[in-house]
């Protein structure tokens, strides 16, 4: 009886151990996203001390990070619902 007790604390440990590093590989993640978080923050500071306003530039980031067909599909329905209140 002994010997499976062993062979469970063992299975045991080998999970606990296995979970422990999942753990602190997700921990060490957050960290750099939080350090480059705050790197980003630091830049669009920069950036609003040098007159330019931030809100279109995240815009304009966000719109690189997408496909060129998917910014030309939103550009239209846009456009068409801009025609369609009378703003066009």
């Amino acid at each position: 009886m002994d010997g499976t007790k062993i062979n469970t604390d063992a299975a045991y440990s080998i999970t606990g151990d296995e979970l422990r590093a999942f753990i602190e590989r997700v921990e060490l993640e957050r960290a750099e996203q939080a350090e480059s978080k705050e790197r980003e923050k630091e830049i669009f500071a920069e950036i609003k001390s040098r007159g330019f306003m931030t809100r279109p530039i995240r815009s304009i980031i966000k719109e690189r990070a997408r496909s060129a067909d998917d910014v030309a599909e939103d550009a239209a329905v846009l456009q068409l619902y801009r025609e369609a209140l009378g703003m066009a």
